[in-house]
């Protein structure tokens, strides 16, 4: 009984870090897919147009969040592929006044499929 005890404890210890490292880059993994579905091709053809222009102004995303009054790691989640977060209609209006331009630079000219 004892020896039985101890090989599954032993084996529980030695199965485990496997495990959750193949759970935790499941898990990952899904969330990316997740991100994917989410994230249509029109937020992430905004994301990089507002970006594009950005970065054509010589703004960095700091001074970008100090004028939207939101924190400067609101913008690099924004830009980051992996994060979730993406600018909302007021932001893209907001936008558009700050770098002097109309909302219409950050769409497409013809819908996305």
């Amino acid at each position: 009984m004892i020896f039985n005890y101890l090989y599954i404890h032993y084996a529980n210890i030695i199965h485990l870090p496997v495990c959750a490292k193949y759970f935790s880059i499941k898990i990952i993994f899904e969330c990316n897919l997740l991100k994917e579905k989410l994230m249509k091709k029109i937020d992430l053809y905004v994301i990089d147009a507002v970006r594009k222009k950005r970065i054509e102004t010589k703004m960095s995303q700091a001074e970008l969040a100090d004028y939207l009054d939101c924190s400067r790691g609101f913008i690099g989640d924004i830009e980051n592929p992996t994060k979730r977060a993406k600018y909302n209609i007021g932001h893209i209006n907001e936008i558009a006044l700050i770098l002097s331009c109309s909302p219409k630079d950050f769409f497409p000219e013809k819908p996305l499929e």
